[in-house]
């Protein structure tokens, strides 16, 4: 068995506008939520073997609030990526690692939930997850893999999913 989490960055700043979408950073609610969401990724006691992650501003800046102590290995694959994509690293990469933590985008990691759940493996937690995977989400799975190279789809259970809404009212529905 494998650990995969899924961790999409924070809220991001809209308010440059003469920057790319790839060097767009943080709002103060995404720092925020970022914190939120690491203490909780900390307290929730998985032990990380690997960080892969897209090297996107906002990416950058949700795990150094979230998750400092995890040194991130950059994969540019992962930017804006869909599942095809997302599996293909998770694939190449996962190597000996037992639990990966893999941070990026929408709409790549929220249709990860559709690729790796079987409907007969489909809970209440896979129902919270599909309707919306926001800024800051948390998702965990159980792969029902020996290697990394085995990833296809169907093979996971969602364990855990966390939003910062769910850790800190004040960041509310509208995170």
């Amino acid at each position: 068995m494998k650990i995969l989490g899924l961790l999409r960055h924070a809220k991001s700043d809209w308010g440059h506008s003469d920057k790319r979408d790839f060097d767009r950073g943080l709002n103060d609610r995404g720092h925020r939520g970022a914190h939120v969401i690491g203490e909780h990724i900390r307290d929730h006691g998985i032990k990380w073997d690997k960080l892969i992650a897209s090297p996107a501003e906002r990416v950058k800046l949700t795990l150094r609030d979230a998750v400092p102590s995890l040194k991130p290995e950059w994969d540019e694959r992962l930017y804006l990526a869909g599942t095809d994509t997302i599996m293909d690293v998770l694939r190449e990469s996962g190597g000996d690692a037992k639990a990966v933590l893999l941070s990026g985008h929408n709409p790549g990691l929220g249709d990860m939930l559709f690729e790796l759940v079987a409907p007969k493996n489909e809970n209440d937690l896979y129902d919270e997850a599909k309707v919306k995977f926001p800024t800051a989400a948390y998702a965990v799975f159980e792969l029902d893999i020996d290697d990394w190279a085995d990833l296809r789809d169907d093979c996971g259970v969602l364990v855990h999913f966390a939003r910062p809404r769910d850790l800190d009212p004040e960041l509310g529905p509208e995170y």
